[in-house]
């Protein structure tokens, strides 16, 4: 049977509620931010500077809205509703809202990570004895267990990111700027059902050396090393991609072709790892042992993973500090990369969800270098 929006929003809602007593959380303020898409089967109204959150407590909602707003979220959720005019402010409505939920003396209040500084600032003036912290202890944990469906969207998003890259491959060639080739590449993507472009970095020669290169007029040369890393956002949910090419001909040196077999063995030895039951840590530990192993630790300069869905960054994190234990059902990146300043970068990136059996890659494009 399908779940409706209805019926997810509902069954979230319900599962948030349940988890605030045990983390010791009176009040679960969530702004609208992919905290609320999720929490609200993924809706949120338009957020700007206008006051807006979804107020939650272990046995009661209220969600706050604008009034220009209103009519349009009562026509996607069914949640009791505080209104305001701009010309009132938010403050009446938040008290209404604190009364209705009985929580006008709340004292641990869990707010969203990406709420305005100056929406958080109403909150604790309207509770100045409440204590706050973030919202991550009870939201996280929830995301990051995607469900069948989140798990399809996420797979379709992944095939509009797979086009965007082999659009990039088909028109590099001498003479191309880094900036034509990220309108190549969202041009692809949005051909291939996507509804937005999250990001698209291309980087060619030296820029590859840089992780978040800012892709600029750039032209192309024969024998640069190319690199592309592209996403997307389809029904809600995220892409990410990271493949690498040369560009007119052979590798620029024979260090190039060791780099990328170093970096291959690395992702699939995080692969390997990555199933329920194994810690974070141990994902990032067994990509960087290959890199280190090769003599390229030093050049491997950020963590292995990070989470994906209906955020580009999201729980949960591969880093070599994280213990947290990897569940069925959670998405995440497995990215090794060796970045040689002032010569050459490489990075190959993967986007896994977890079942019983392990690991499953979302693309369908391979990893081996493209040659054109």
């Amino acid at each position: 049977m399908v779940e409706t929006r209805e019926s997810t929003y509902q069954r979230r809602l319900a599962a948030l509620q349940a988890s605030l007593p045990a983390a010791g959380i009176d009040l679960l303020a969530l702004a609208v931010t992919d905290n609320l898409r999720y929490a609200l089967g993924g809706y949120a109204p338009t957020g700007d500077e206008r006051f807006c959150a979804l107020l939650i407590t272990p046995t009661g909602l209220a969600f706050i809205v604008p009034s220009l707003n209103a009519d349009q979220a009562r026509a996607n959720v069914a949640v009791p509703m505080h209104t305001y005019q701009d010309a009132e402010g938010p403050q009446a409505a938040i008290a209404a809202a604190l009364g209705a939920l009985g929580a006008t003396a709340a004292s641990t209040i869990a707010v969203d990570e990406e709420m305005r500084a100056d929406h958080l600032l109403v909150l604790q003036a309207t509770l100045p004895s409440a204590s706050f912290q973030l919202s991550g202890t009870v939201v996280a944990p929830l995301r990051s267990r995607k469900d069948a469906d989140e798990i399809a969207r996420l797979q379709a998003a992944a095939a509009t990111a797979d086009a965007g890259v082999e659009a990039v491959f088909a028109a590099s060639r001498p003479g191309v700027t880094e900036l034509e080739l990220v309108e190549i590449a969202s041009a692809a993507m949005r051909h291939a059902g996507a509804e937005e472009i999250v990001f698209a970095t291309v980087a060619a020669g030296p820029h590859t050396a840089l992780p978040h290169h800012h892709s600029d007029a750039t032209a192309l040369q024969a024998g640069d090393v190319l690199l592309v890393d592209i996403g997307s956002r389809l029904n809600g949910y995220c892409s990410d991609i990271t493949r690498m090419a040369i560009v007119g001909g052979a590798p620029p040196d024979a260090e190039y072709a060791r780099v990328h077999a170093v970096l291959e063995e690395a992702s699939r030895a995080a692969q390997a790892v990555a199933r329920p039951g194994a810690r974070a840590r141990e994902v990032d530990a067994a990509a960087r042992e290959v890199i280190a192993k090769a003599g390229y630790g030093d050049y491997f300069i950020h963590r292995t993973g990070h989470g994906l869905g209906l955020s580009i960054h999201e729980p949960p994190y591969i880093t070599s500090a994280d213990d947290l234990v990897l569940e069925s059902g959670m998405v995440f990146s497995i990215e090794p990369g060796i970045y040689l300043p002032g010569r050459f970068g490489v990075r190959l990136e993967e986007i896994v969800y977890l079942d019983a059996e392990g690991a499953h890659v979302l693309s369908t494009l391979p990893r081996a270098v493209r040659f054109g």
